[in-house]
């Protein structure tokens, strides 16, 4: 863990607080203004969100797969957990099919069909011998002879623009799939549309994750990947993604950034999303290029015990922006702009959640006296060679 103090190093060139302490101060987010975060680009986000899966036994359970495709499409939630209001509030269980309906076949080069399912959305007691958890959430895709069950959630708003994302999480299971963290915002053309994404292909080396500001193909995809706009990267350390680790996923004005551990291992300048989003996790095949074909009766999973992300959204949602939907391309207002909490255009107290070791929490970095760093407002360069990363306050 860094100490605060050691971002106050240039207090002689910017005054950002009075009375700092080298003392971490663990506080509640309502004692937070903004959050800061580490890494390569920092940035603050007004909002933090934490979804904890580690202690929900009294909702664990592995329902049996629904092997009819009709039924599969109308499953109910597994267990009560997914009708609470604290998940609806903020995702919803997805059932739609890759299917283009009155016999037009399946979407894209998909060879089979995919149907999503709330049933594939469960709490699992965690039996691994080392366990951390007691619980944790998985996500189910299964090969049945004739087609492929899925599970996808996705935001319930898509009014969230910018953000730094992190999952305690693995892929188990058999080749042919694909579990999927990412931002989406959809469009009428495949080059229009806008998507940061994390992608562990199960039919490729355990040590290779995929990060992707997206498309990164085109209509047509002879020209296959373009490499502007995608990274196959090695897991850190010698993991793999049936290892638990946090991946994190940072979406900036300038660049997307993908961390594993800690440790950067990507960063894509290039079609860097720009319009507000929603945010996607799925567990899916279909048969088609990407994905692989899995063997019948294969299945793979997308195991995650929690959930953390600090984030900025506009004034309005764009719910014609959700997943497998096409709508208006809205303005929703000038990039590198905080939506702010009630139309406080300051950031008094600064907190973090990278300052501490505990998920979801955050500590208290500096308190101003005074409106000291406007977000919005005019800003100058503070490094901070203590803590690697550069810190962005008001000149007074």
């Amino acid at each position: 863990m860094r100490s605060s103090a050691s971002l106050f190093a240039a207090a002689g060139v910017a005054r950002i607080v009075s009375g700092a302490s080298n003392v971490v101060q663990p506080v509640n987010d309502t004692n937070c203004d903004c959050f800061l975060t580490n890494g390569t680009e920092p940035a603050y986000y007004t909002k933090h969100m934490f979804f904890d899966f580690r202690s929900l036994s009294q909702y664990a359970g592995v329902p049996n797969t629904v092997t009819n495709e009709t039924w599969t499409s109308v499953g109910q939630p597994s267990s009560d957990y997914f009708s609470s209001k604290k998940w609806t509030d903020v995702w919803d269980l997805q059932s739609w099919s890759n299917s283009k309906g009155h016999s037009q076949g399946l979407s894209g080069d998909a060879t089979v069909l995919m149907v999503n399912s709330a049933n594939n959305v469960y709490i699992e007691r965690n039996g691994d011998e080392d366990a951390t958890s007691d619980t944790f959430i998985t996500m189910r895709t299964k090969r049945l002879q004739a087609f492929q069950t899925a599970a996808e959630f996705q935001a319930h708003d898509s009014n969230y623009q910018f953000l730094s994302l992190r999952m305690l999480a693995r892929t188990v299971g058999d080749a042919g799939a694909v579990s999927g963290i990412f931002t989406y915002r959809s469009a009428e053309t495949l080059a229009d549309i806008q998507e940061a994404d994390i992608e562990i292909l199960t039919r490729g080396p355990r040590n290779k994750v995929q990060y992707t500001n997206q498309p990164s193909y085109t209509e047509h995809g002879d020209e296959g990947d373009n490499p502007k706009a995608t990274r196959n990267a090695t897991m850190p350390r010698g993991l793999e993604w049936t290892d638990w680790a946090v991946y994190r996923l940072d979406w900036t004005p300038k660049r997307s950034l993908w961390y594993v551990d800690g440790g950067e291992v990507a960063s894509i300048e290039f079609q860097v999303p720009r319009d507000a989003s929603g945010i996607n996790f799925n567990s899916w095949s279909d048969g088609g290029n990407w994905s692989g074909n899995m063997s019948v009766g294969g299945e793979a999973k997308l195991q995650i015990q929690w959930i953390e992300m600090v984030y900025n959204t506009t004034d309005k949602d764009v719910q014609s922006q959700k997943r497998m939907s096409v709508g208006d391309d809205d303005y929703l207002g000038p990039r590198e702009r905080l939506a702010r909490r009630s139309g406080d255009k300051n950031c008094h107290v600064v907190c973090s959640i990278d300052e501490t070791t505990k998920p979801g929490t955050a500590a208290k970095l500096w308190e101003s006296a005074a409106p000291r760093v406007l977000l919005g407002g005019r800003m100058v360069p503070l490094w901070a060679s203590a803590v690697g990363m550069s810190i962005w306050v008001l000149v007074i």
